[in-house]
């Protein structure tokens, strides 16, 4: 049994479910809360993890009655099917219940993609002491520090990232495919993947874009969506802008499904902050990370955060090598400042320098192999 909840869970669970049926000699199957990727992969879904990815406390709260059938829809699955193990992919607040609710129940649990505990809410550490089997790290200081929160049961695997994010196309052959100049520079623009994250990034991005072609009108700017429907919320966000008299860039494109190949083909980048910011510092491009939520929701959590950087790149780097713009910090005027001093070509230089250290802590590929190599050892041990 495999449950995500989220986009970049439903990414690394489907590389899993690839690595586990790649075994030699062993037959699986799989069913759980399942996104697009991993019921390509293969995976049976007993609920669509697509509907499950909120972000915010008051937007938890009105999405608890759906968590609670789904919730019980899982139990209901693993009681009735008896699964060899439970694979849990990130998605702590839901899954850490599950964990509960199954280890109780006698089943062993692994969690993949271990929660950042480290960053907020350590208290849940006590549920992966109990309820936890194998607690699978893909970051490297993870380890270290469960241990010293005295969880020993933690395997550290690497990213599943590392060496597998890498663009299809160089600079000139997207530019020739999206009807860009190459020879003028270009900064991509990743609002992020859920749609309340849209609507909230993307309009300041836009007003950014504007206010840096009046100072390089030749400046030209891609927004980078996941899916279909993340750009057409992109689509909808860039018309409703040109309605109120916004005056766009002469260049501005959505493109869909081909992010590393425009941040690739990028000088510069701002990023939501997630699992992108790592993404772009694999791919070496310098990048602002931003993000902003509702009043209500910094509010209530950001007492909750207990860590230096919110960028997964800066932790990973273990300094700030890309500026971090959160909430009142993020404006047009901020992030442009900020993108223009990425432009400069001396900063650019040194900047992917400094990714690329960074990127290098992340391992060397193999990292979902590894995570299907333990799990089978939960299973065999059982």
């Amino acid at each position: 049994m495999i449950v995500a909840g989220e986009p970049s869970g439903d990414l690394h669970a489907a590389k899993l479910v690839t690595s586990l049926s790649a075994m030699p000699d062993i037959a699986f199957d799989f069913f759980g809360s399942a996104g697009p990727r991993m019921r390509d992969a293969g995976v049976e879904a007993i609920v669509a993890a697509d509907d499950l990815s909120v972000v915010g406390l008051p937007e938890i709260a009105r999405a608890l009655p759906n968590f609670l059938r789904v919730f019980n829809r899982l139990k209901r699955a693993a009681t009735d099917r008896r699964p060899d193990v439970v694979v849990l992919v990130d998605f702590p607040d839901f899954n850490l219940k599950l964990a509960k609710s199954l280890s109780k129940r006698g089943f062993k649990i692994v969690y993949y993609i271990s929660p950042q505990l480290w960053a907020w809410r350590r208290y849940r550490i006590r549920a992966v002491r109990r309820y936890v089997d194998l607690l699978i790290s893909i970051l490297p200081f993870e380890k270290s520090w469960y241990a010293k929160q005295g969880v020993e049961h933690v395997e550290y695997v690497g990213s599943p990232l590392s060496r597998e994010v890498h663009a299809t196309t160089d600079r000139v052959e997207f530019c020739q495919s999206h009807q860009l100049d190459f020879d003028k520079r270009i900064v991509a623009l990743l609002p992020g993947s859920r749609h309340k994250e849209i609507v909230r990034i993307l309009p300041a991005m836009l007003e950014t874009a504007a206010l840096m072609t009046r100072s390089e009108p030749s400046l030209q700017f891609v927004i980078a969506t996941g899916t279909e429907e993340n750009g057409r919320d992109a689509d909808v966000i860039i018309k409703a802008a040109r309605e109120k008299g916004m005056t766009l860039p002469q260049t501005l494109i959505t493109i869909r499904n081909e992010t590393f190949n425009a941040l690739n083909a990028s000088d510069a980048a701002a990023v939501a902050s997630g699992t992108a910011t790592l993404e772009t510092g694999i791919l070496g491009t310098p990048m602002a990370i931003v993000y902003k939520t509702s009043g209500l929701n910094y509010r209530l959590l950001r007492p909750l955060i207990d860590v230096e950087h919110f960028g997964l790149i800066n932790l990973i780097a273990g300094e700030r090598v890309a500026a971090e713009l959160i909430q009142d910090a993020f404006t047009a005027q901020s992030l442009a400042d900020e993108l223009f001093r990425l432009l400069d070509a001396a900063t650019n230089r040194e900047v992917r320098e400094r990714l690329g250290v960074a990127a290098e802590k992340l391992g060397r590929g193999g990292a979902s192999k590894r995570a299907a190599e333990a799990i089978l050892r939960v299973i065999e041990n059982t």
